[in-house]
């Protein structure tokens, strides 16, 4: 696609002077408010450091990441939409007719120029990666050109990222798109799907579990804050590397080794076959006393399951069998 005419882009940015709040960490869909607020607006929602008072429902959204668009499709905001893009895997087949009349404004992340050509007025991301300053996409930047913008909590945590978690955000996403009832329905349906699985691990022995994502040199794994850990939780196991403060981090092989896993979850995603991160695994010198390894035992959930979003419930439920397939029978 095209770049938009300097003149045009130009005249975005300056109207949006007039839409945008003051600083880059507060931004107004309607500063003057010229126009009356819609039925339960107005709503303010602060999210990862920037406030932003809606006056009325986003009309032209645009998501970036397969959990940000899931969330959207999950709330039925599909005629809202005006843009997606970037999938990791292949989208829920429920949200596949819907998915199929968004238009896919990029096969990753789009340029800022690309995003405003779709002349959107709200962007959803989840990851930080998608409002990346050194690309020209910041949040700031997008505020200036009269785009609001919402990121994944799971970004910012401000403790563990528990199920409460997936609560906020689809609850966050259905306040800012006047849909607070269709968040509720959503989440019995997915607290449902964790309650059943609670049920089946009852009294179950908890499984030692090291997440392997990637690496040759170092193991790129789960860390304690993100959901990933609290999803091996509620799935009857215990996350070896619970201690690292992060939602990824690098640990040595040698350390892998020391913790002892019963079992390995691979994070399937990219261009790397499961089968080729278990050949590496099972012939890695440092991992040959692993009970995971000595016993071949791997558990594997794509990466679409593993962030936070309507995945998760159900790749708890995957987990569970893995880990715990007597309880399954």
């Amino acid at each position: 696609m095209g770049k938009r005419p300097v003149s045009l882009l130009t005249a975005m940015a300056a109207a949006a002077l007039l839409l945008s709040g003051c600083g880059g960490t507060a931004a107004r869909d309607d500063a003057a408010g010229s126009e009356p607020a819609a039925e339960g607006f107005p709503v303010t929602v602060s999210n990862c450091g920037v406030t932003t008072t809606y006056q009325r429902p986003p009309q032209r959204a645009v998501s970036l990441n397969q959990h940000a668009t899931e969330v959207m499709l999950a709330l039925g905001l599909e005629k809202s939409m005006v843009g997606t893009a970037y999938l990791d895997d292949k989208i829920l087949p429920g949200y596949q007719e819907a998915y199929d009349g968004i238009k896919v404004i990029a096969e990753e992340y789009p340029s800022f120029e690309t995003l405003l050509a779709a002349e959107p007025d709200f962007a959803y991301g989840g990851f930080a990666s998608t409002f990346d300053e050194k690309e020209g996409r910041s949040r700031a930047a997008l505020g200036k050109a009269g785009v609001n913008s919402y990121l994944n909590i799971e970004e910012c945590p401000s403790g563990p990222v528990t199920m409460a978690a997936m609560d906020r955000e689809l609850r966050n996403v259905a306040r800012i798109f006047g849909v607070p009832d269709r968040a509720e329905q959503q989440l019995k349906k997915l607290h449902g799907t964790l309650e059943a699985v609670e049920g089946k691990l009852a009294g179950a022995t908890p499984v030692k579990v090291f997440v392997y994502d990637s690496g040759d040199k170092t193991a790129f794994t789960a860390g304690g804050a993100g959901v990933g850990n609290e999803m091996i939780k509620q799935a009857g196991g215990v996350n070896l590397f619970a201690d690292l403060d992060k939602s990824f981090g690098d640990v040595s092989f040698e350390q892998v080794a020391e913790r002892m896993p019963e079992v390995v979850v691979i994070y399937d995603y990219g261009d790397q076959p499961v089968e080729d991160k278990k050949k590496f695994l099972l012939a890695n010198p440092a991992l040959k006393d692993v009970p995971a390894i000595k016993n071949k035992r791997f558990a594997v959930l794509p990466l679409s399951s593993t962030v936070l979003g309507v995945r998760v419930p159900s790749g708890v439920a995957s987990l569970a069998r893995q880990l715990h397939p007597d309880r399954f029978q």
